[in-house]
């Protein structure tokens, strides 16, 4: 691996680790990738996503430039409103319950857009989210929630187009290759990576070191200690390679622990998917239209608001709900009214479902409480006011005197043949990290950058709490990703 070291070694091999190796690459300087997973599992959880970047936009025109292939009559047919970046920036504070650091998320809104350029410029291809993020009214594909482009060909497709993007731009991957500890002088002044492979322990000396390994949601101790009892048993909704690695070793070099350390994002995730993802069915095993239906327990009993906002702002907090569930499985159940709503997930080969003519019939299929369905979906039946039903925006259709309510989107479920999907917790990423700047530095426990030192990611700390907006993580990995290695770079001149 170049035992005369390197000028900036990346650890990690996800969105954010390529942003910040591609930031690195140029004429004379020497950077180096560190992946340990083996070739065949590369790339970290941004494989596993669906690939949405939420970003800040005017309208059409801020969109458009970044898909030059729209033909006129995709203009013509499409709706994507505009997200705008104070609507960025409310949503940051809302959904973290105002636990979001402003510098940091005002960082993440304000670079969003010149991100997606950047990354275009570095040879990244876009797409319309088509497919998950619009409804069609008329003729018309109306997008909503503020997540409009994804990375073409979604999770897998955007982590291959960045593999080969390094490859063209000559920067190498180290392919099974796990970074165990930082490298620092008498100074404290970061000098490389002491990495573990098939073939033992060495040292890699490096100028400058980014940190962009993912936090420590496959890691079941962790989970335990960190996000609490139960956690240990979710599912890992990505790769199995997240245990924490870069993490503990930026803390054992001074780096300050930062932001959410009790939360996660956790979403439902089919009851019978693999213990980690399965890199052929992707982010498939998610289950994400439960606004158009109810969700219970065993019991047969509700326990969270389907309809409280567009999805894009709770599913992440509500496999946290579904952990906290008997057995940790919970149900969405659907009727005809909405089956054309449901996304492309509801209908893999590998989904756990059950089809029935009644609902009394549908809990027996399932294992639920039949009684307890059977009571839920008559009070909810009874509770739903009526309406004008409209699924692009929160429509106001919802229910009267029920605990817990259904603000949004409150249709009776009386038409069959009923739909039920059995799901447990999935957790994709964890919110606690290591405090940085808005240059991407590690900072100390006294807020002082370590030099030679940053980070980029899931691991970075104080963006999200509790909660997070949809396609914010591919976005802030991208943001802090170009932030660290075009800060390494500035930092390679001075030094």
């Amino acid at each position: 691996m170049g035992s005369n070291g390197y000028d900036v070694v990346v650890v990690g091999a996800g969105n954010a680790a390529m942003c910040a190796a591609l930031a690195v690459a140029g004429p004379g300087r020497r950077v180096l990738v560190l992946e340990k997973a083996s070739e065949a599992e590369r790339g970290g959880n941004s494989y596993f996503t669906g690939g949405g970047y939420r970003f800040a936009y005017d309208g059409m025109e801020q969109v458009r430039p970044l898909i030059p292939d729209l033909s006129d009559w995709d203009l013509e047919h499409t709706d994507v409103g505009s997200y705008t970046e104070d609507q960025y920036y409310d949503d940051m504070l809302r959904v973290t319950e105002y636990q979001t650091d402003p510098e940091l998320a005002n960082f993440l809104v304000t670079r969003s857009y010149p991100a997606m350029r950047w990354m275009q410029e570095q040879g990244m291809t876009y797409a319309l989210m088509t497919g998950r993020q619009a409804f069609k009214v008329g003729d018309v594909f109306r997008f909503w929630g503020g997540l409009t482009v994804e990375g073409s060909g979604g999770g897998a497709g955007l982590s291959d187009r960045w593999f080969a993007v390094a490859k063209q731009r000559g920067v190498p991957v180290a392919y099974g290759t796990r970074a165990r500890r930082l490298l620092q002088d008498r100074r404290g002044t970061v000098t490389g990576v002491e990495v573990e492979t098939a073939e033992g322990r060495e040292q890699i000396p490096a100028r400058a070191v980014i940190i962009a390994s993912g936090g420590f949601e496959a890691n079941p101790a962790l989970r335990a200690q960190w996000l609490g009892p139960r956690w240990d048993q979710a599912r890992v909704r990505g790769t199995r390679h997240n245990v924490g690695d870069g993490i503990l070793m930026a803390l054992e070099a001074g780096a300050q622990p930062y932001g959410n350390w009790s939360g996660c994002h956790a979403v439902a995730w089919d009851l019978n998917a693999p213990i980690f993802g399965d890199r052929k069915v992707g982010d498939g095993f998610q289950k994400h239209s439960y606004p158009f239906g109810l969700i219970v327990n065993l019991r047969g009993e509700r326990f969270v608001d389907e309809g409280a906002d567009f999805r894009n702002y709770t599913y992440a907090k509500y496999g946290r709900a579904i952990l906290e569930q008997p057995e940790r499985t919970a149900f969405q159940l659907f009727d005809q009214q909405v089956m054309e709503l449901l996304r492309a997930e509801y209908r893999i080969p590998q989904v756990t479902r059950a089809v029935a003519s009644t609902v009394g019939e549908l809990a027996d299929k399932l294992g639920i409480d039949r009684a307890g369905l059977e009571r839920t979906v008559a009070a909810y039946n009874a509770a739903v006011q009526e309406g004008e039903y409209n699924p692009t925006v929160k429509d106001g259709k919802a229910t009267a005197g029920l605990e817990p309510p259904k603000t949004n989107w409150a249709l009776r479920l009386e038409a069959p043949p009923f739909e039920g999907y059995a799901v447990t917790c999935g957790i994709t990423f964890t919110f606690g990290g290591l405090k940085v700047n808005t240059r991407a530095e590690v900072l100390d426990m006294e807020d002082r950058p370590i030099r030679g030192l940053y980070a980029a990611g899931e691991l970075v700390g104080g963006l999200f709490s509790s909660n997070y907006p949809g396609g914010a993580g591919l976005m802030s990995g991208s943001v802090f990703g170009r932030a660290a290695g075009e800060s390494a770079v500035e930092y390679l001149a001075k030094s």
